[in-house]
């Protein structure tokens, strides 16, 4: 009787890809810890695993493909849906959309889905995570179910594979990727290499067939969709839908676009409804105070292209503990404390016994610098019991030796504030030659935190 083979394994990063024989707490090739996870290694199959993209295995002259079947995009008429996806769908292309459990992902596809179908076109959801009769609840609150729409409650890829090719569907949408299970794998599915090969097969699928295809992913604790760092690569574009579950407000981020820029946002509201697209953003990240109060400032910020008009609030208060506290809502708490020492050190303000407090209104998180300006003067603000006019707006970023720096996109900041009512704005002297600047509105430009406190009021005395 022949000895029983012993199953090989292998320890396969979920953060990176790395694929080690043995354990370690350590990532030997991103340095993450407790992410190598165990995979049985699969005999090697005579078959091929993926099929070709086309019929032919000889190159092609670039110059001789013809593109022009492709160029043509598909739009979804939602405004905000279309600016995120650069203008629509593209026939091929593959999406990955992701976020945290019941931020509204699978709501927001449906809603796709449906406008889709309306038009006309053959839609096909394939769900691992709920039933025929849950989806058509879930569709009735969004409206009148469509003819178009096709489903199915299925995890192997195999037989999936076979439904589309049997319907041929214009639109294809997987939800989620971490229920799905490809063929000739023994582990289970959400694991590394289920993860990766149920992506690469159905990107041979979406390529081959021309099919616009949007597939959902989990998220980890830390914010990243699960599964190993190749996910995001074998994808065409990857979307995150985020939001604060305290607000009904939802944004749409894209971090990555073959086809168009990245870092749009588009922002949504959650109604009982589904969800409703907000096409001035602006007014929910602006505060509506009945006259002015001390620490709220108004920022124009650039979220991708777009110009938002943002109220940064900070409170400033002695503090009774041996290390003050310094807690933020929207930004990162390092850069928040790099602000205070420089304010601190540039402006000689006691900073160091008070606890400080710093939110963005309407759950916005903001990374860029040029929200910096905005920061201090809400801070200083606070702690000097003055408030900032209401109609003045202030941007840009400060160094550590307390100059206030450009930034981009000065001229689009200045309009967005002019078109809400600004009257004034405060923004860094340098970089405004050849901007035209907005008619009704004063301009101040300044060099220093010094003459910035100076300008918007918050001198002492």
């Amino acid at each position: 009787m022949p000895a029983k083979t012993k199953q090989k394994s292998e320890y396969v990063c979920s953060s990176c890809g790395h694929i080690s024989i043995r354990w370690f707490g350590k990532c030997p090739g991103c340095g993450a810890w407790d992410t190598l996870v165990e995979e049985k290694v699969e005999p090697a199959s005579k078959e091929k695993s993926h099929a070709m993209l086309s019929g032919s295995d000889a190159p092609v002259p670039l110059s001789r493909i013809d593109a022009s079947d492709h160029e043509a995009r598909i739009p979804i008429d939602v405004e905000e849906l279309d600016r995120v996806l650069g203008g629509g769908l593209v026939a091929g292309g593959l999406v990955l959309l992701g976020g945290e459990p019941g931020i509204g992902k699978s709501t927001l596809l449906l809603q796709i889905l449906m406008r889709l179908s309306r038009r006309g076109m053959k839609v096909f959801y394939v769900s691992g995570e709920e039933s025929l009769t849950q989806i058509r609840m879930r569709a009735e609150r969004l409206g009148k179910c469509p003819e178009g729409l096709w489903s199915m409650c299925e995890c192997s890829l195999e037989k999936i594979q076979a439904a589309i090719k049997e319907l041929e569907p214009q639109f294809l949408a997987i939800d989620s990727i971490q229920t799905m299970s490809a063929p000739g794998l023994s582990s289970a599915p959400g694991s590394v290499a289920q993860v990766r090969e149920s992506t690469a097969h159905i990107m041979q699928m979406a390529k081959s067939m021309a099919i616009p295809t949007v597939i959902v992913g989990h998220v980890t604790k830390d914010g990243a969709i699960a599964g190993p760092r190749v996910l995001e690569h074998l994808v065409d574009t990857v979307l995150y839908f985020e939001g604060d579950r305290s607000h009904s407000f939802r944004l749409l981020r894209t971090v990555k676009n073959r086809y168009g820029p990245t870092f749009e946002i588009g922002v949504f509201e959650m109604t009982e409804g589904g969800l409703r697209q907000v096409t001035n953003p602006s007014k929910l990240f602006m505060g509506s105070h009945a006259g002015p109060v001390a620490g709220a400032v108004t920022v124009p910020c650039l979220e991708g292209t777009r110009p938002l008009m943002v109220e940064i609030q900070a409170l400033v208060t002695p503090s009774h503990m041996a290390m003050p506290r310094r807690t933020t809502t929207g930004i990162d708490s390092n850069r928040l404390a790099m602000l205070v020492a420089v304010a601190q050190r540039q402006l000689g303000l006691p900073l160091h016994e008070q606890d400080i407090f710093v939110n963005v209104a309407g759950g916005l998180k903001i990374t860029e610098p040029a929200a910096d300006l905005g920061i201090i003067a809400a801070i200083v603000s606070s702690f000097m019991e003055k408030p900032i006019a209401p109609t003045a707006a202030l941007f840009g970023e400060t160094g550590l030796t307390g100059e206030v720096r450009p930034v981009g996109r000065t001229e689009l900041r200045l309009k967005e504030a002019a078109r809400l009512g600004f009257t004034s704005c405060t923004v860094p002297a340098s970089g405004l030659s050849g901007i035209s600047m907005p008619e009704g509105m004063e301009i101040l430009p300044v060099r220093n935190l010094a003459d910035a406190v100076e300008t918007v009021g918050l001198t002492a005395g």
